[in-house]
């Protein structure tokens, strides 16, 4: 078995606990169909960042729509998601939404109840490491899950690193797949 290491190789070793590498698209779509209220926060990279000539916020839309997951919209991503048609369920900067996570008593973005799953996608890594690492320590009823192409040892489940887009597309046009599939 080999030891798959992040992207930032800083602040790695906390605790006892660590994110699960998952490769498998219909893993990942079970674990968010099985989810009762996700949470999909996109960050600024998916405004810049292209797969195949498709924006990667797109693929955030497409993910959401599928189980009408909400979108917290973070940075200037609201601009976008506007222009997509889409109305994101809410507008905050990153800290702010990392903050209101780590509430348990928070009643979440659509003020149903708090999330249980959390996914994010479009991040600065230096950044996503350290969200997810607060997470980790400070919001134990909360699972998150990322979507990027690097490996987030801080996340609960995470995808390895995928050295070239082309895997990273394959495996979010799956997701997409299996997500739209009736099974759970």
């Amino acid at each position: 078995m080999t030891t798959t290491l992040p992207y930032h190789r800083v602040n790695v070793l906390t605790g006892t606990k660590s994110a699960r590498i998952i490769e498998d698209a219909s893993e990942y779509a079970h674990l968010i169909k099985r989810a009762t209220r996700p949470l999909l926060v996109l960050g600024s990279w998916a405004l810049t960042t292209t797969l195949g000539g498709k924006l990667l916020i797109e693929y955030g839309v497409e993910i959401a729509k599928t189980l009408d997951i909400p979108i917290c919209a973070t940075a200037h991503t609201k601009k976008k998601l506007l222009e997509l048609g889409i109305e994101p369920a809410s507008s905050y900067d990153i800290i702010e939404i990392l903050n209101h996570l780590k509430d348990p008593e928070w009643k979440g973005v659509k003020k149903e109840g708090n999330h249980d799953l959390v996914m994010f996608l479009g991040f600065r890594t230096d950044l996503g490491e350290q969200g997810l690492s607060t997470l980790k320590h400070y919001a134990p009823h909360l699972k998150t899950m990322t979507l990027c192409k690097f490996y987030y040892p801080h996340a609960s489940y995470s995808l390895p690193n995928y050295r070239k887009d082309e895997q990273w597309k394959e495996f979010l046009d799956n997701l997409i797949t299996n997500l739209k599939s009736k099974e759970a």
